[in-house]
């Protein structure tokens, strides 16, 4: 990691937390990345390029994750990544909701993950997902809108396999979906909820 993004991660850390207790400051930070706009841009699914989000302003789940899971160690806290297999087809009224052109291209997709974390906390490995941002629930999207900090939070999607979980130092095994197929489906996907988001 370059000496630039570390001091923008340190710089983020500072100002998200400052102030709160550990408590509050794993809430603030959850928030803070939960609200990060939810697009999918395959360049950021790279365990060295994550902090881009905080530049670019939006990011899909996994460099969410990556970047949850940087700012929670930076806690002290322990974190696990949960990877997810899942359809999109059979997830679209979870994560597409009722958006049709991206339903109808779900269905024709292969299998895909989801990224996710597990947070040790007070002794149980929690469910923290930040994946979707708030405006996206008028589209009766699966949102997260709160956090107690504690307990599991809701999966954006329904996962057709098992949970798989990985230390963080296994960042570098998880790559992007790529294609015409999945950039046509990006694309879309995308311009979709930016819509949602402006209605």
């Amino acid at each position: 990691m370059s000496t630039i993004t570390d001091a923008l991660l340190e710089e983020t850390f500072r100002q998200w937390t400052a102030g709160k207790d550990a408590i509050q400051a794993r809430i603030s930070i959850y928030e803070k990345v939960r609200d990060i706009p939810y697009a999918v841009i395959p360049e950021l699914i790279n365990p060295d390029r994550f902090a881009d989000v905080l530049t670019l302003g939006q990011g899909s789940c996994t460099p969410k994750h990556l970047l949850l899971c940087n700012l929670f160690q930076r806690l002290g806290l322990m974190v696990l990544f949960a990877v997810y297999p899942f359809y999109w087809g059979d997830s679209s009224e979870v994560m597409v909701g009722n958006l049709e052109p991206v339903r109808e291209m779900a269905q024709e997709l292969p299998m895909s993950h989801h990224l996710a974390c597990r947070v040790d906390i007070d002794g149980k490995l929690v469910l923290v997902d930040a994946t979707l941002d708030p405006p996206l629930g008028k589209a009766d999207l699966v949102i997260n809108h709160e956090w107690d900090g504690f307990s599991d939070t809701l999966l954006p999607m329904t996962p057709c396999g098992e949970e798989q979980l990985y230390h963080p130092s296994e960042a570098h095994l998880m790559e992007a979906r790529s294609g015409q197929q999945w950039l046509e489906f990006y694309t879309v996907l995308n311009a979709c909820l930016e819509r949602v988001r402006q209605s």
